[in-house]
């Protein structure tokens, strides 16, 4: 509102004038009185403002004024007049009430996204731990450290696939140090405390000639085994390589035969427990950066103190190493890891697998294959071609001869890992055998009925008229 008060000293008349912002001066005043202010307004005298209304709580603001004397007061700039302050609480934005409720959705879908995220995380790298696990902490590696070091186990990472299980190459984010890991599914808890017993004492053994198991991990459903990592693989891929330079010439097979011997002859009779590997086969021999053979995969092994009785257990191995007793018994010994060795001797000297498809597509028995040449006299003719007749031809019959004997049907007739040893370092004469000395198909079976006195005195005998048949007679059934 705008209010002018003029005041006549000549007539003594006081005119009030009332009107709203933006409009003109009224021509008639809203209240007029004749009142003599000559007494009042005295020198020097004050102009000010006052206002009251009561006992009604309100506000009055002065905004701007304008005096003068002598004449009219000048305009007052109405644009140039500050705003009223606001009285009571301000209007809420409009812009707020959009974004409220936007900003308060976002920070709830944050904090559940969060959550998700971190629920996800902790099951991602989740672990089934139990209390009896603690006594082996140091042999134990997080499963996060395990998925950073193969980057999430991508296939890039893959190594090879088994029967038991994929290996995973990988290096571990703190020590940066190079593993193999193998992912080894379980779905039954039974028995693997003892299992993961046996893999933590397994992890103590120290040879030149075996693959270190590092230690494990368990998950639900899954147990992962962590191995050193070998840089130049298995040896399976350079017997059976189509690409030439995956061919090891002759004075490398004969150092891994040596070194695998080794290995095996640690762990049966030097180490503090016997460990029956159950698994002995090319693919489980690994080359490190020398290209000397180390034994790994001790996944299936088993172990039990010297002089103790091996527990009769389910038959687990690969066909084509799994002696005939095993079928039998179940109960795996030194000796069914010695039958497996003998195996693995004619495939690195052969380069052929222990179980093969002929030409004919029948099943062709490495074992026998290499006994007919023998009793053909031409054992030359089942050197691998690939080594081109580039090999020592009496290590070579050494070690086809001790391959056919490590891989007798009878556990009685097969050397102990010592004795494989003394022939292999020229320690001990190999015995004069002739191919007769390993026909024991028939004795085998008839031990398989019962007649184990029989067989017994027969293979001690000097004479080999009892030597009947061939190994052919086994080949089903190993």
């Amino acid at each position: 509102m705008q209010v002018w008060v003029d005041y006549d000293g000549e007539t003594t008349q006081i005119n009030v004038f009332l009107a709203p912002l933006k409009i003109a001066k009224p021509s008639k005043p809203l209240v007029s009185a004749t009142q003599n202010l000559s007494d009042v307004l005295v020198d020097p005298a004050f102009v000010g403002f006052s206002s009251a209304t009561g006992t009604v709580k309100s506000l009055h603001y002065v905004l701007g004024w304008s005096f003068a004397m002598d004449g009219p007061a000048p305009a007052i700039n109405i644009a140039g007049l500050p705003k009223l302050p606001r009285f009571g609480p301000k209007p809420r934005s409009k812009v707020l009430d959009i974004m409220l409720p936007i900003a308060t959705a976002a920070t709830v879908i944050g904090i559940v996204a969060v959550v998700v995220v971190l629920v996800r995380r902790r099951l991602k790298y989740a672990e089934l731990r139990e209390d009896w696990e603690v006594e082996f902490g140091p042999h134990r590696f997080t499963y996060k450290d395990l998925f950073r070091a193969t980057e999430g186990f991508k296939s890039k990472k893959l190594l090879g696939i088994g029967g038991f299980g994929r290996v995973y190459k990988g290096v571990l984010p703190k020590s940066k140090l190079e593993v193999a890991v193998k992912r080894v599914s379980h779905e039954s808890r039974q028995g693997i405390k003892e299992f993961v017993a046996e893999v933590v004492s397994i992890g103590r053994l120290r040879h030149r000639n075996l693959v270190q198991l590092l230690g494990y991990c368990r998950r639900k459903g899954e147990l992962l085994l962590v191995y050193d990592y070998m840089p130049n693989g298995s040896l399976d891929k350079y017997l059976y390589g189509k690409e030439e330079k995956a061919t090891l010439d002759w004075a490398q097979r004969f150092r891994i035969i040596k070194g695998v011997a080794s290995g095996l002859l640690y762990i049966h009779e030097d180490w503090e427990q016997v460990v029956i590997h159950r698994d002995i086969k090319a693919s489980n021999v690994l080359l490190d950066s020398e290209m000397n053979g180390r034994l790994g995969d001790f996944g299936l092994a088993r172990l039990y103190d010297h002089g103790a009785d091996p527990q009769t257990t389910h038959v687990v191995g690969t066909m084509g190493y799994l002696a005939p007793e095993l079928a039998r018994s179940g109960k795996a010994s030194p000796l069914t890891d010695v039958f497996a060795f003998g195996a693995f001797i004619l495939e690195v000297v052969c380069g052929r697998r222990p179980v093969e498809q002929s030409m004919a597509d029948n099943r062709l028995m490495l074992v026998d294959w290499v006994l007919d040449h023998w009793q053909n006299e031409s054992l030359a003719e089942v050197v691998d071609a690939k080594l081109e007749g580039s090999y020592d031809a009496g290590e070579a019959t050494l070690a086809l001869k001790l391959g056919l004997l490590c891989s007798h049907p009878l556990p009685g007739a097969r050397p102990s890992m010592r004795q494989v040893m003394q022939y292999l370092d020229g320690d001990m004469p190999f015995p004069e055998l002739t191919p007769a000395h390993l026909s024991f198909s028939m004795l085998a079976l008839m031990r398989s009925e019962g007649f184990d006195s029989f067989v017994m005195s027969a293979s001690h005998a000097s004479s080999t008229a009892m030597s009947i048949g061939t190994m052919t007679g086994l080949s089903g059934g190993r």
